[in-house]
């Protein structure tokens, strides 16, 4: 078993793409187009389901990384968390299924989110959404690619007359630009990743999300030519004690600061 620290990210990126892929198709087993999944599903204090789905995805990758590299600390949704990961070099960040509410309501645009962070910034990532038959995958210095082709956001377009995804409050702060407001995306690492991809032009998160919601799209959206910051400009660090981060905001790298001071005159 290689020290994954001594592992290119290209050997990661390509190790958490071929779990990921796994782990797609065992959540699949629970998920109906259109209708109720056939997972049990419990709630977690605060109220947020967790399906057996979930659960059984969790396990795997566990199993699954955590043989492949042992001496990664590991960080996930549906884990309890533990102060090891604190002073772990490399941490494995998963959300066995990001966007739960959308995958037991039979919404297909929920997603499975690995990242490796190593010094607080994401090194690889995966976000694979399985019902859509989209694969994004990211390593750091090499790339980010969407089923097998580069990602490229240098030639984006303006954000004026743009779509943008994201929760109402936030997202009508930049109506200033003219942009139009798409229906939430339940999955908020497949939001990110779909700015990557230029499905999108922007999109943005309200407060409270967790390192495991947006630690895989963020690389993705780095290594495609896009920014992921706080509404102040500063990327998320990772892997701290608290694992909150406020509001998002996301675009190419050439508009971002556009859609900061868009979203800045709508306060």
């Amino acid at each position: 078993m290689p020290l994954v620290a001594e592992t290119p990210f290209q050997l990661i990126a390509a190790a958490l793409d071929a779990a990921a892929a796994e782990a797609g198709a065992i959540a699949m087993r629970w998920f109906r187009s259109g209708e109720k999944t056939t997972a049990r599903t419990d709630f977690k204090n605060g109220g947020s389901p967790v399906t057996e789905a979930d659960l059984a995805v969790d396990w795997f990758l566990a199993e699954r990384l955590q043989a492949l590299f042992p001496d990664a600390g590991w960080l996930s949704e549906e884990t309890a968390d533990t102060e090891a990961r604190l002073s772990a070099e490399s941490v494995f960040v998963i959300d066995p299924i990001d966007g739960t509410r959308g995958f037991a309501a039979g919404d297909p645009r929920w997603s499975v989110s690995i990242a490796l962070v190593r010094g607080g910034r994401p090194v690889a990532g995966v976000v694979i959404a399985p019902a859509l038959g989209e694969r994004f995958v990211a390593a750091l210095g090499h790339g980010a690619r969407r089923n097998g082709v580069p990602l490229d956001l240098s030639s984006a377009g303006p954000l004026a007359g743009g779509r943008i995804a994201g929760p109402q409050p936030l997202a009508k702060k930049a109506e200033t630009l003219g942009m139009t407001h798409v229906p939430k995306i339940p999955s908020l690492a497949l939001r990110f990743a779909h700015v990557a991809g230029g499905e999108i032009e922007a999109a943005v998160s309200s407060t409270n999300s967790h390192d495991w919601d947006i630690a895989a799209a963020d690389l993705i959206l780095h290594e495609a030519g896009g920014m992921l910051t706080g509404l102040d400009g500063r990327a998320p660090v990772y892997n701290r004690r608290d694992l909150k981060h406020g509001p998002l905001a996301a675009a190419s790298a050439a508009r971002h600061a556009e859609l900061l001071a868009a979203v800045a005159r709508g306060h």
